[in-house]
C-alpha cells in the first residue's frame, strides 16, 4: 500500500527541516570556534588584503592601541605614485578592525583599483592604560605624517576614508591639524547627535531614557576601568529586533546550504567586540552622545586649543543613507547648519562639502556592501582629484548609470557618471531638523545627565570600585550575552561534540525540500508573520520611547529643575562667531578686489570655463577629464602643481562671485597678444564646456560672449595705459 501524497510531502519537509537544523548547528559551532580563535590572537582583524606594519601606536610619545599598516597591492594592480594615497580608518565602536577591507569589493579594494596607494588604520582589542580620545587624534596625525613622508611624488595630501565612529575622530584631528589631510570621506559618521525627525531615529533618545551617562560610568566601574564594546554591539542590535532575533538566524537556517560562508564572514567581525578605557567611553558619552558638543565648538584639547571644525581646509565628503537607523542623514549632515548660517559663510571660509544620499542601504552596508563599494566608493575614489579641486561651496554627488544616450561616454570612468550639483543650506534643512522646543529637551537631558553622573560619582562610585576586582570584571565580560551565545555553540561545549559528525553525514545524504512543498510554504509564511510581530513590537516600543522622552524632558518642571526655562530655550545650536576668522576673510576679500586683472592664460581659461558653466550649477567628470588632458599636454616644467591649480580655481571662482561682470570684462587683459595662443585657448574652453553634453541657452549665450572676448583685439588694462 503506497503512502498518501500528504504523508510524502510531510516526510519530505520533515527530513529537510531536520537536516537544516543539524547544518545550522554546525555553522553556529564553526562560528563559536572562530570566536575563540579570534580571541586568542593578539591582533585579530578581518582584512582580506595582505599588509605590512608601518607604525605601532604603542611606540608613540602618547601611546595608543592603534596601528598604521600598508596594504600590499594584489598581483596585477597598478599603483600610480602621482596619485594621493588613501588611508582607510576603521571604527572602534565595539567591533574589531578590518571592515573597510573585508572583501575585494570594499573601500580598500576600489582605492587600489583606482591606482591609489592604500593604508589602513586599525586597533588592538585591548586599550593602552590611560589612553584618551585626544591621544588617538594625535596618533592619527602621526600616521598621516608618515604616509605623506612615504609619498613625496603624490599630487595631493592623503585622502582619508573614515567609517562611522572614526569619522568624528578624524574630523577632530583635522580641525586640530588642518595641514595634514586631503579630502575626508565620512561614511555613515554621526557628527550632530541630537539631530533627527519625529517618529524615527530612536537611538538619539537613548541618553534621555537611561537618565544620562551615569550608567556608562557604572559599566566602566563594573569593568574595573574597562568599558566592554559588547554593550555597544547590543545597543546596535536592539534597534532592529526583528533582524537580530529572527531574520538573521532564520535566513541562515532557511538557506543553510549556501548561506554558511557569508554568515561566518560577517559574524567573524561582528562577534568579537573590543574594549575601551572607561575614561574614553565616558568622554564620548558626555561630550558627544549626550552633550553634542563637537559641532558647537565646546571642545578643547588639553593644551587649550579649541576644536573648531571650521578650521578644516580639506574637502569633506559625506556618504549617508535613508536606510541607516544608526546615523540617519540628519545626524550625518546636521553639522553643516551647526557651523554655517548661510551659503556665503561656507564659501567665505573656503570650505568644500560634498554629500550623497543613498536611498535604502543600512548602516553597515555603507562600508560593507559590495554594491556600495563598486558604485559610491568606486566613483568617489576615481573622482577624488576632481573633488579636491572643487571651488568652495555645498554640493550633492549624483551617480547615474551610463546608457546609450549619455554624451561623450568615452570620458567616463566605469559604468557610472559622477556629477556634482550645487546645493544650499536649505537643502540640508529640508532633510529635517529639531524645533527649538526639541533642542530645549535635549539640552535638559544634558543637564540631567551631568547631575546624575555627579551624584553617581559622589555616592555610589566609591562603593562599586571597592567591590570590583580584575577577575570579577573578566568574569562579567565572559558572561555577557553577546559572548555567551558564541561560546555556547563552540567545541568547548561538550553537548556540541556530536554535531560535526552528524553534519558530515547530512551533507553526504542531503535531501532538500522542493520549493512548492506546502509545509515549506507554510514555514515561510510563519517566518513572515514572526518578523511582522517583531517589527510591530519595535514600532510600538519606539513610539512609547519617543512619547516618554518628549513628555518627560518637555516638562517645564523638569526643565526648571535642570536650570533651564522656556524663556531661555536655545535656538538651533550653532558654533559661535570667530572674529579672527572673519577678519581673515575680510582681508582676503579686500585682496581679491585687486586681482581681477592679475594672471595670464591659465587664469583666463579657468575663469571663462567657470563663467560659461555657472548657469548649469553642476560639473561632472567628463569636463574634468578633458581639463586634465589639456593640462597633460603642457610641458612638465611649465605645468602647475595641484596646490597651485586648487588656489587658482578658488580665486577665479570667488572673483566671479564677487563681481561677475567685472571678472568677465577683465578676461581679455589676461590673454597674450599672440592670436594663435588665444585661438588655442578658446578651443580648449569649448572642448571642456562641451564635454558634459548640450548646454543650456544661457550657457550658449555666455560661450558666445567668451568667444567674442577671446577673438577681440588685445586691449591693455587701464593700469598699464596709465603707466605708459
Amino acid at each position: 500500500m503506497t503512502a498518501t501524497p500528504n504523508v510524502n510531502v510531510l516526510q519530505e519537509y520533515w527530513v529537510d527541516a531536520w537536516q537544516r537544523a543539524i547544518l545550522t548547528l554546525d555553522v553556529l559551532r564553526q562560528r563559536g570556534n572562530i570566536h575563540d580563535e579570534q580571541n586568542q590572537k593578539s591582533a585579530p582583524n578581518v582584512l582580506n588584503f595582505r599588509f605590512e606594519p608601518i607604525v605601532d601606536g604603542r611606540t608613540l610619545p602618547r601611546p595608543v592601541n592603534y596601528a598604521l599598516v600598508r596594504i600590499v597591492p594584489p598581483e596585477g594592480t597598478v599603483i600610480d605614485p602621482a596619485k594621493p594615497p588613501f588611508v582607510v580608518v576603521d571604527p572602534r565602536a565595539g567591533h574589531g578592525p578590518g571592515i573597510g577591507g573585508m572583501k575585494h569589493d570594499s573601500e580598500i579594494g576600489v582605492a587600489l583599483a583606482a591606482g591609489h596607494p592604500c593604508y589602513f588604520v586599525g586597533f588592538l582589542p585591548q586599550p593602552v592604560a590611560g589612553q584618551t580620545v585626544e591621544d588617538v587624534c594625535a596618533a592619527e596625525a602621526a600616521f598621516l605624517e608618515e604616509v605623506t613622508r612615504r609619498h613625496p611624488e603624490a599630487e595631493g595630501k592623503p585622502v582619508v576614508v573614515a567609517n562611522c565612529q572614526a569619522g568624528w575622530q578624524i574630523m577632530m584631528m583635522a580641525a586640530i591639524r588642518p595641514d595634514l589631510c586631503g579630502p575626508i570621506l565620512l561614511a555613515g559618521s554621526p557628527l550632530s547627535y541630537w539631530a533627527g525627525v519625529r517618529g524615527r531615529n530612536p537611538m538619539r533618545y537613548l541618553g534621555g531614557t537611561l537618565g544620562g551617562t551615569w550608567l556608562t560610568a557604572l559599566a566602566g566601574d563594573l569593568g574595573n576601568g574597562i568599558f566592554d564594546g559588547a554593550n555597544l554591539v547590543a545597543n546596535f542590535e536592539s534597534l532592529n529586533p526583528a533582524n537580530t532575533y529572527w531574520e538573521k538566524p532564520y535566513n541562515l537556517y532557511s538557506r543553510v546550504d549556501t548561506e554558511g560562508p557569508r554568515f561566518l564572514e560577517f559574524e567573524t567581525w561582528w562577534g568579537n567586540p573590543v574594549l575601551l578605557n572607561a575614561g574614553e567611553m565616558q568622554w564620548i558619552a558626555d561630550n558627544l552622545f549626550v552633550g553634542n558638543k563637537l559641532t558647537s565648538g565646546e571642545l578643547s584639547t588639553s593644551a587649550g586649543v579649541r576644536v573648531d571644525l571650521r578650521n578644516i581646509r580639506s574637502p569633506i565628503i559625506v556618504l549617508c543613507s535613508w536606510g541607516d537607523n544608526i546615523t540617519p542623514p540628519q545626524q550625518a549632515l546636521g553639522w553643516v547648519t551647526d557651523l554655517y548660517a548661510s551659503d556665503e559663510e561656507i564659501v567665505a571660509n573656503g570650505q568644500t562639502i560634498v554629500y550623497t544620499l543613498h536611498q535604502s542601504i543600512g548602516h553597515l552596508g555603507i562600508f560593507v556592501s559590495g554594491k556600495v563599494a563598486t558604485r559610491e566608493h568606486a566613483e568617489f575614489a576615481s573622482c577624488m582629484e576632481m573633488i579636491d579641486l572643487l571651488p568652495p561651496g555645498l554640493y550633492e554627488a549624483v551617480i547615474t548609470e551610463v546608457d546609450g544616450t549619455t554624451a561623450n561616454a568615452d570620458l567616463i570612468h566605469g559604468k557610472y557618471l559622477f556629477r556634482l550639483e550645487a546645493r544650499s543650506l536649505a537643502d540640508i534643512r529640508a532633510l529635517g531638523a529639531n524645533s527649538d522646543e526639541d533642542n530645549l529637551r535635549f539640552a535638559t537631558v544634558a543637564r540631567v545627565s551631568e547631575i546624575g553622573h555627579g551624584l553617581y560619582r559622589t555616592i555610589a562610585q566609591p562603593a562599586v570600585q571597592a567591590v570590583v576586582s580584575a577577575p570579577t570584571a573578566d568574569a562579567l565580560r565572559e558572561l555577557h550575552p553577546n559572548r555567551v551565545r558564541f561560546a555556547a555553540f563552540s567545541d568547548r561545549n561538550p553537548a556540541m561534540a556530536a554535531i560535526k559528525p552528524l553534519a558530515d553525514a547530512v551533507r553526504a545524504d542531503r535531501k532538500p525540500v522542493s520549493a512548492d512543498n506546502p509545509f515549506h510554504v507554510l514555514e515561510q509564511i510563519g517566518s513572515t508573520w514572526i518578523s511582522t510581530c517583531w517589527e510591530s513590537w519595535r514600532l510600538a516600543r519606539d513610539a512609547m520611547t519617543e512619547a516618554a522622552f518628549l513628555a518627560t524632558y518637555g516638562s517645564p518642571v523638569v526643565q526648571a529643575m535642570a536650570g533651564l526655562g522656556t524663556a531661555s530655550a536655545p535656538a538651533q545650536r550653532r558654533i559661535a562667531r570667530d572674529l579672527a576668522r572673519e577678519a581673515a576673510s575680510a582681508h582676503y576679500r579686500a585682496d581679491l578686489e585687486k586681482r581681477f586683472e592679475v594672471g595670464g592664460m591659465p587664469e583666463a581659461l579657468v575663469r571663462a570655463i567657470m563663467y560659461v558653466r555657472l548657469p548649469e550649477r553642476s560639473v561632472d567628470e567628463r569636463g574634468f577629464r578633458t581639463l586634465q588632458a589639456i593640462r597633460r599636454l603642457q610641458p612638465a616644467n611649465r605645468r602647475r602643481t595641484l596646490g597651485e591649480i586648487k588656489a587658482m580655481l578658488r580665486d577665479q571662482y570667488l572673483l566671479l562671485r564677487l563681481d561677475e561682470e567685472r571678472a568677465v570684462r577683465a578676461i581679455p587683459h589676461l590673454l597674450p597678444d599672440d592670436a594663435q595662443a588665444r585661438s588655442d585657448a578658446l578651443a580648449a574652453v569649448k572642448e571642456v564646456v562641451a564635454a558634459s553634453g548640450d548646454l543650456l541657452d544661457e550657457a550658449r549665450r555666455r560661450l558666445q560672449r567668451v568667444e567674442d572676448l577671446f577673438t577681440a583685439p588685445q586691449r591693455h588694462s587701464a593700469r598699464e595705459a596709465n603707466h605708459a
